[in-house]
């Protein structure tokens, strides 16, 4: 019951990442994508819609919808990466591609969810955030350096769901 309660009454993402913060999110994944050829892709969810709560869906579940949905895994070297949050269950999520299966261990992302978490529970969402990224950002460039084309194959605008 109380998830359901958080989920329902959460507020709105927009609250803790207004239009002048997505705007400098969005440029930390430019910046970020000028070092590697991978994608990135950053989405906050305030709490899941009903239907997804009524099944139980967790929140590696729903990351791994978002993903689908946001269309990350459509990258010509399959190295897209979905940074998700789901702020009513405090959950931090990160989805790789299969061109990154090989590449990066799981205690790498997961090293990132932590300094995430680490810079939400302080209060500064967009910092941590940001920081998130640069960390993505330094594995992708280890793994898939910016070449001569470097296109920009998804929005780097974040997406509030």
């Amino acid at each position: 019951m109380n998830r359901w309660l958080r989920h329902l009454f959460a507020p709105p993402a927009a609250r803790r990442f207004p239009a002048d913060s997505l705007e400098r999110i969005a440029a930390a994944i430019a910046e970020g994508e000028r070092r590697h050829d991978g994608e990135v892709v950053f989405a906050v969810e305030a709490g899941l819609p009903p239907g997804e709560l009524w099944r139980g869906c967790t929140p590696r579940e729903r990351a791994h919808e978002v993903f689908a949905r946001l269309r990350v895994w459509d990258t010509r070297d399959s190295n897209g990466v979905l940074l998700y949050l789901l702020l009513a269950d405090h959950a931090i999520e990160i989805v790789a591609d299969r061109g990154l299966h090989d590449r990066v261990v799981a205690q790498e992302w997961e090293a990132v969810c932590e300094a995430v978490e680490a810079g939400l529970r302080a209060g500064a969402a967009e910092a941590a955030v940001i920081d998130g990224i640069h960390r993505i950002s330094t594995l992708l460039a280890a793994h898939y350096p910016a070449g001569t084309e470097n296109r920009d194959e998804l929005p780097d605008r974040p997406v509030l769901l």
